[in-house]
């Protein structure tokens, strides 16, 4: 009795332990999960080839599993190994505007906006000494000072290269005209198949026409009646 007791309180002791484990595995993969929360994100082209003197889009948004809390993100240019700010500003919490944005360069505008976590700038008349490594930061207090970049590379050209595309017309005349062979194979077959079958279906009425008239000339049918004798 003593020992099944003894065994009894070991199998209830093991609930807790289990229980706290299993409350630490998920507490280490939420960990996990999150441990970037902050995501800045330039796109999934980040670059550009851009003509001297025209206006472009540098793109960033944001995205966070665990929400904001006066999130400080800066746009800065890579100017020979010098970091030149461009703007920067807060944002007090989720969908919210950021506070006033401060400008640092005469060309650049702020065009985001709270939806779509979206913190872009425009930068005017860009020049050939334009073009570099933009980096758009963020910084969420919750993540306990932790740094997010994403990089986006400009290139400024005197004018935009010209695509050849005879190969690609080539190919899609090429392919196009393959497609149309062959829906036009497919159109002939049909229609022969079907004439052949119409044939056919005539020979065989045909067939059955002529094999009533012979029988009825042989005297099969019974439609000539042979007189009775008185």
């Amino acid at each position: 009795m003593e020992t099944q007791s003894r065994g009894h309180l070991r199998g209830g002791g093991s609930v807790p332990s289990e229980r706290s484990a299993s409350c630490l595995l998920l507490t280490l993969i939420a960990g996990v999960l999150c441990v970037n929360a902050l995501e800045m994100n330039t796109g999934k082209i980040p670059f550009l080839e851009a003509v001297n003197g025209s206006t472009v889009l540098l793109p960033c948004t944001y995205a966070s599993c665990i929400g904001i809390t006066n999130l400080y993100f800066k746009w800065e240019f890579n100017d020979n190994g010098t970091m030149q700010k461009m703007a920067d500003s807060v944002i007090p919490t989720d969908h919210m505007e950021p506070n006033k944005v401060k400008i640092y360069h005469e060309r650049v505008e702020y065009v985001g906006t709270s939806k779509g976590n979206n913190i872009s700038i425009l930068l005017w008349n860009i020049t050939f000494e334009d073009a570099g490594v933009y980096t758009c930061f963020g910084k969420n207090p919750k993540e306990k000072g932790r740094n997010h970049s994403a990089f986006f590379t400009l290139y400024v050209v005197e004018e935009l290269r010209k695509v050849d595309n005879t190969l690609t017309i080539i190919i899609a005349s090429c392919v196009g005209g393959f497609i149309a062979f062959l829906m036009a194979f497919m159109l002939i077959k049909n229609f022969t198949l079907f004439v052949l079958a119409k044939i056919e279906e005539k020979n065989k009425e045909c067939l059955v026409t002529s094999s009533g008239i012979d029988n009825t000339e042989n005297g099969l049918s019974g439609s000539k009646s042979t007189p009775k004798k008185a």
